[in-house]
Order: structure tokens, then sequence, then C-alpha cells
């Protein structure tokens, strides 16, 4: 029997592993099965956007007008950072599931908290929004805060857009972690993809009142009652005091056992769409007060979805590149996607709860480069994002920051990318002051993509050079056509920079 490329479906292999190895064996020549675009670790297809359509993790997404990912975020789909052993992420949620592992035990001995860390990052807008009652008006779900594949599906903004299904498939207790994206500015603290871990435990009358004296006389709920700043209007006070004495002191032992024992930690009320009260906790760390992680009574509303309306819950949040950086000391959010051994080695340890000061590598001379535009008409339209994914489709990790440095109510802006070259920077004697002149008559956002392409090559001109270093200073300026024309014409010097 002759087995054809028919016989070797790409979705069947890419989900079953063991499937894929025998076809291998038994195919004649043991090749590779005849799917396409499969990633170099031979079990992920590869993103592909098209013209009308992407392609992400066997799946196929029509665009529209609110596709806004780019391919550099889609190559980070997939990575799960969380689950490559020896990864400081990993190290960071390996310790939290060791410790609620061995805090929290049912009745035969078995972990009550079960933990999913491989959930897709591709959600529908509902799940990311709705289900965690984000009012269809809320800011955070603005197009220029995140990654939307088309208008009803996105990649998760947090985590928490899993609890409803989680909740509605009986789990009572249980941790979550992994990949979340966000549109987001850059600079050493904050990148677009990033990780995060949360708990839920849900309660029933009895699992709540068993060890409170008087305890079958108190409900879970009340009739007739009113929205405080301490409940719910369904909630009792004496069950919302329970559970948040439970939360505060679950989350208590974990910084503590994170952080040591000496750990001095702190409340601070504050608000969330889908918990009531909320909290924030706050740790002191060499000498200083910084949130670690916020958290809350679920509201009843997203219980009742998820058909645990008979129930009280907790939940909370944290970020594992927040926590890791503190514990590990780790200077900048970046060096988690990197793949350098002198950055690896440095985790890898017998013992997950060994303690980790992170070696940072060499300096280099810093410098900088400025891009300024004026807005058209429509720049309602525009969002800071929107350039900060220009530059970093173009420039990638080699643009540590991006700043604001001027605005004018024209309106115009000037950006500044900074970084640190690998090599040396390029020589004025080799190259002198050249201008540039870009033309576009295309839509404003690929006049911008034009003219921040010109200006991030020039930034990364200075990665591949070898000669004596300077400080070159890039300013791009966006002017009216001298013919009159109202398609703009960029226009920009570079000192000490390639003509491109």
């Amino acid at each position: 029997m002759t087995l054809g490329p028919s016989f070797f479906p790409c979705g069947r292999l890419r989900t079953r592993p063991l499937l894929r190895r025998l076809l291998s064996e038994l195919r004649p020549g043991g090749g590779p099965a005849p799917c396409r675009r499969l990633g170099a670790e031979g079990g992920t297809l590869q993103p592909v956007i098209g013209q009308d359509s992407i392609e992400l993790l066997g799946h196929s997404y029509p665009r529209d007008d609110f596709t806004n990912i780019t391919p550099k975020i889609l190559a980070k789909v997939g990575f799960h950072l969380q689950n490559q052993p020896y990864h400081p992420l990993w190290l960071i949620k390996e310790r939290i599931k060791a410790h609620f592992y061995s805090s929290y035990v049912g009745r035969w001995g078995n972990p009550l908290f079960s933990v999913h860390d491989n959930l897709s990052p591709v959600v529908t807008v509902e799940q990311n929004f709705d289900s965690l009652l984000i009012p269809p008006d809320h800011p955070c779900r603005k197009r220029g805060d995140n990654y939307y594949l088309n208008r009803t599906t996105m990649l998760r903004a947090h985590t928490s857009a899993h609890q409803r299904e989680l909740v509605r498939s009986g789990l009572d207790a249980f941790l979550l972690a992994g990949d979340v994206y966000r549109r987001d500015e850059i600079n050493a603290s904050h990148y677009p993809v990033f990780h995060q871990m949360e708990g839920v435990r849900l309660f029933s009358d009895l699992q709540l009142f068993s060890r409170v004296r008087g305890g079958d006389e108190l409900s879970l709920f009340e009739r007739g009652g009113r929205r405080t700043g301490q409940k719910q209007e369904s909630h009792s006070l004496e069950a919302v005091k329970l559970v948040e004495f439970d939360l505060k002191a679950t989350l208590t032992r974990l910084v503590t056992h994170l952080f040591g024992p000496d750990v001095e930690v702190r409340w601070v009320d504050c608000c969330f769409p889908f918990t009531h009260p909320s909290f924030e906790m706050e740790v002191r760390f060499q000498g200083d007060w910084m949130e670690v992680l916020g958290c809350g009574v679920m509201e009843q509303e997203l219980l009742l979805s998820a058909g645990a309306g008979n129930k009280l819950g907790w939940a909370f949040g944290l970020g594992l590149e927040r926590l890791a950086m503190i514990l590990y000391s780790i200077p900048d959010i970046r060096l988690f996607w990197s793949r350098d051994e002198r950055f690896l080695k440095q985790f890898r340890v017998d013992d997950i709860q060994t303690p980790i000061c992170f070696q940072p590598f060499s300096k280099y001379p810093p410098f900088h480069n400025d891009i300024s535009f004026w807005l058209p008409d429509a720049a309602d339209r525009f969002t800071e994002n929107d350039f900060y994914d220009l530059v970093r489709s173009v420039g990638g990790d080699l643009v540590e920051k991006v700043s604001l440095v001027d605005d004018f109510t024209d309106p115009s802006c000037e950006h500044r990318m900074s970084g640190e070259g690998k090599r040396k920077l390029l020589s004025e004697r080799r190259t002198g002051s050249r201008g540039i002149r870009i033309r576009s008559r295309g839509s404003f956002l690929r006049q911008l993509a034009a003219a921040a392409a010109a200006a991030v090559c020039l930034f990364v001109c200075q990665f591949i050079s070898a000669q004596p270093s300077i400080e070159p200073h890039v300013g791009l300026q966006t002017l009216r056509d001298p013919a009159g024309r109202n398609d703009p014409v960029l226009l920009g010097s570079a000192a000490g920079s390639q003509n491109l």
C-alpha cells in the first residue's frame, strides 16, 4: 500500500505526536510528512499572514478592518516560555505550583488545585471581555491596546479569558498560566508578550462555614441586599469576609514562600470589572513597595454564567515576568526571550528553590535616533501603540526604548529611539552626512511606516559596523509637497549614517 499526501492530514499530525512518529516510520523513505509550514520544532505550524486570512496554530482566521496583528507578534505565539525547563519563567511557575501542591491537598491526599498551562492564546472577544463582565465601552477593549485577528477573535489580553470555561467544566480550584498579548510602550519593563499566572477557588456553604462556630446558621447569600464597598448585592457580609480572609491568607503564604519569612505585605483597595471587593498586594522589597498581584472576590454574575451560581469564590492574577525580574534581579523584560547561552545557563539549577542573582552581560554605549512627523486630519484614529508596532516590526528588539520627546497641537509629534550597539558604531569619516528623501502617496500609516523603516534602518546600521563610534542623531520630518499636493513628503537627514 502506498501512503500518499492525503493520508497525512496536518491537523492530526500537529496534535498527535505519536501518530506523526508512527506514520513517518511507515512512509517509504521515512521522510517528513507532507505538511506545509512545519516549525523548527517539528510540532507547530508556522503562522502566516495572508492577504485575506491569517493561519495560526492550525486554524485560518479571515482578516477584516480590525486586524492589527504584526508578523513580529505572530512569531511569538507557541513558544510557551512558561513550559520550557530551566527558563526563569518556568522556575517561577514551578515554585508557585509546588507551593500550592504541598500546602493544599484534598481528603485523599491529592493536590486540591489543578494546573493548566497549555491553553491556546487565541480566544474570542466574548471570552476575553464579555465573559468577564467588561462593559462594551471599557477602554481596555480598544483596538490600540490589543492584538485582533479580526473583529471577533484576538490574542488573549489576560489568562482570565479562560476562567468561565474552566469553572463551567466543574473545577472548583485551579491555577492557570500562559502567554498574554497587549500593545504597549517600548522600554525595559514592558513587552507586548508577557506571561500571567492566576488562581481561582470556589466555596460551597458547607466548605466555607464548616469550621466556623455557628456556621450552620450562616448563608452565602442574602435577598434584597445592596452593593457596598465591602460586598456585592447578593452576598452576605459574613460569607464575603470569610472568602476575603481565605484569599489574603493564601496569598500571604505564597509571597512568604517566594520572598522569605521576613517579607512585609500590605493591601491596597482597587477596582476590577470581574471582582468586588478587589485588592492589590504590595510587598516591601529592597526598601520600596512594589505591586505583585491583583485579586478579589469573584463577581457572582460571572459564576452564574459558568453554572456555579450556588458558590462564592476568589481569584488572583500575577505577572511571571515581574516576579522573576524581582527575585532574580533581571533588569530588562526582553531578556526572557533571549536564546543566548550566557543568559540561559544561569538558570539551570538542580533545585527550583535555589536563589539566583542574574549576572548582566557587557554593556555598550547608548545612542539615540529621533523621528518626527505630523498627523493627518484623522489624527484621532492614530495611537502611540500604532507607532510602537511599526518600530518593533522593523527594528525588533534592537530598539530598547521609544519615548515621546515632543508634540504639537498641529498635530505632530517626535519620538526618540534608544539602544545599545552590539558592535562599534558608524564612522562619520566613512559615511559623512547625507540626506534622505522618501516620497509616499499611500495612506498615512504607509507613509509613517516608510519613515519609521528608514529611521530604524539607520538605527540598526550601527549594529553591523566595525568603525570607531560616534553618536548619530536622525531627524525625519514630514512636510507638505512643494508642488502643493496633499500627499506628504518625508524629509530627513542623518549625521553619520548610510544613504538608504
